[in-house]
């Protein structure tokens, strides 16, 4: 803080004795010095017995007060007072001194607002406005941007560098210099972009980098999620109804890659159930059970059936046949009709009873059902037909007896092949299949 100190005189009065005093009131700051002078002849010199504050000191040798650490409060008038006596009269004289203190702000060390030697984020190919500015108390002190020690119009001829200056209140200016990258190029992100300003003998710096915006991570993790979520369900739905032939893609595809299974000690791929048909019934369960079922599973599938009634040697106890050959087959095979009137159920109600527990009661097998049509009502059903019904549901056979309904790549045999288990497609020879006549009910 600078202070500056200007005196001027307001007035003279003379009477009486040669005697004068001093009168003040000062408070501190700032450390300086001012004295107070008294010059006008035939006057006596201050005393010091008049000052009552002890940083108001009389100069030696002068007709002057020293006022140490003067303040903005010190400004006044201070009077000087004496007593003159002029042939045999005293007259009293007085002197009185105006003091007035300016203030001057104090000097302030210029220091950068901006840039704090930071990055921004820059997107390429985008335009970008480079600002550095200080503060200081000091008017025309400037700050210039340079890039590889030079100054950026020329590092660079598309750059365009401004500078400016702004008053603020106090006494304290904001000077800067801006600079437009109109197109932000691949270079720019390899070099720093320094701002100076030079301030007595000292240079300041302060640099600006740009980079590449960092990616949003959390935008990529919920398009990531959304995809994700998106993509299970369309695979789920899409698996829904491709189920079937993803399943005997795969089992048709992976065979020839997948290694020799170990032996389940099986035999028989499935064990097949059927009614007997009566006379006058709608409904060729024979014709289905020996000649369609056995064309298209063993002859075009590859897999082995037993059938009972074809396969079952003659004289054999059908109880011990049935529990004998259900243990060795992966799946049993059950045809259904809608009449059971037109089946004999006496006939094989032992079969039926051996094989629904055998079925329901072993581990490893699973029990297909087959309808020849809709059966409306289960209720005249046995139980474990409900059971299997309800648990694993039943195909629909929706064909007729022609050559058109022997194909294996028919939606109602690509059903039964889904819950048939995994064996390589091959044709076999020596199958048991009925003569042609068959095909008339």
């Amino acid at each position: 803080m600078k202070t500056i100190i200007s005196l001027k005189y307001i007035g003279i009065r003379s009477r009486k004795r040669r005697k004068f005093f001093a009168v003040f009131t000062l408070p501190q700051k700032p450390r300086q010095h001012k004295a107070l002078h008294h010059s006008e002849a035939g006057m006596q010199e201050c005393k010091s017995g008049f000052l009552e504050d002890k940083r108001l000191l009389l100069a030696e040798g002068e007709n002057a007060v020293l006022i140490r650490n003067v303040t903005v409060q010190d400004r006044g008038n201070y009077t000087c007072r004496m007593v003159y006596t002029y042939m045999g009269k005293q007259y009293n004289v007085s002197r009185t001194i105006s003091l007035e203190v300016k203030e001057k702000p104090p000097q302030i060390k210029p220091e950068f607002i901006y840039p704090k030697n930071n990055t921004i984020e820059v997107e390429l190919g985008s335009h970008v406005v480079m600002e550095c500015n200080i503060s200081s108390g000091i008017n025309g002190l400037i700050p210039f941007w340079q890039v590889n020690d030079e100054d950026v119009d020329i590092f660079d001829k598309t750059y365009r560098e401004q500078f400016y200056e702004e008053g603020l209140p106090h006494g304290l200016a904001v000077s800067g210099t801006k600079f437009n990258i109109s197109k932000v190029k691949t270079k720019d992100y390899a070099h720093k972009f320094f701002c100076h300003f030079i301030y007595g003998s000292q240079q300041f710096t302060a640099y600006i980098k740009l980079e590449r915006p960092a990616r949003n991570i959390q935008g990529y993790l919920i398009g990531g999620g959304v995809s994700l979520v998106f993509l299970v369900c369309f695979t789920l739905f899409i698996y829904k109804i491709f189920k079937i032939d993803i399943v005997l893609w795969y089992r048709d595809s992976c065979h020839p890659f997948l290694g020799k299974k170990v032996s389940d000690e099986k035999i028989y791929d499935a064990y097949v159930l059927y009614p007997k048909n009566r006379e006058n019934c709608l409904y060729s369960s024979d014709i289905f059970a020996l000649k369609i079922l056995p064309e298209v599973l063993e002859r075009q599938c590859g897999y082995n059936l037993f059938i009972f009634g074809r396969d079952d040697l003659p004289g054999e106890a059908v109880i011990s046949v049935a529990d004998e050959k259900i243990r060795q087959s992966r799946r049993v095979i059950i045809v259904l009709v809608p009449e059971p009137s037109c089946y004999s159920i006496l006939e094989d109600v032992s079969e039926k009873q051996l094989a629904m527990y055998n079925a329901l009661i072993q581990d490893g097998i699973k029990v297909i059902l087959i309808e020849l049509e809709k059966i409306q009502d289960y209720a005249i059903m046995p139980e474990s037909i409900k059971y299997i019904k309800q648990k694993h549901g039943a195909i629909r056979w929706k064909g007729d007896f022609s050559e058109r309904s022997h194909s294996a790549g028919t939606r109602f045999w690509k059903k039964v092949r889904y819950h048939m288990p995994s064996r390589k497609s091959e044709s076999l020879s020596g199958l048991h299949l009925l003569p042609k006549d068959l095909n008339s009910p």
